[in-house]
């Protein structure tokens, strides 16, 4: 189960983009469904983000359009998997922005798919986040996601 860190980060996230989302009437955040690429086929993200225009795909088993947005937060058995596997995963599912948030290097790991690269950023301090539809971006400081509980 996930620890109390990985759940205050999350619930940090959800209020943060969940505003925002809200105030510009842009789609919704989604923690924890399953996310279906194929029949048979899913993950599970801690968090993403389905535009307006998606919402048709999301349904009582999961999330069958494909989010804007996707967000783990690392635990420290799923760093590999979740930094490697699932991004190109994501990548090839046509996901155009994937972040991994990662507790112990208080950094958030983005992948910008939509611009045509497959690497990662490192990410201290000032996180930016502008979906298709937004008139201005998202800024979030990291900081605030790794205080102490």
């Amino acid at each position: 189960s996930p620890s109390p860190m990985h759940q205050h980060i999350l619930v940090k996230l959800i209020v943060a983009l969940s505003a925002y989302v809200d105030r510009h009437r842009l789609g919704v955040i989604l923690p924890d469904v399953d996310l279906l690429f194929v029949e048979g086929t899913f993950l599970r993200p801690d968090l993403l983000f389905v535009p307006d225009a998606g919402r048709t795909g999301i349904a009582s088993r999961g999330v069958h359009s494909t989010p804007e947005l996707v967000v783990e937060i690392l635990s420290p058995s799923s760093g590999s998997i979740d930094r490697v596997k699932k991004s190109r995963r994501y990548a090839d599912f046509g996901v155009p922005e994937y972040w991994v948030v990662d507790p112990e290097e208080r950094a958030v790991w983005v992948w910008r798919f939509s611009q045509g690269s497959n690497d990662a950023e490192r990410v201290e301090g000032r996180l930016s986040w502008r979906p298709a539809d937004a008139l201005e971006p998202l800024v979030l400081e990291t900081e605030v996601l790794f205080r102490p509980m």
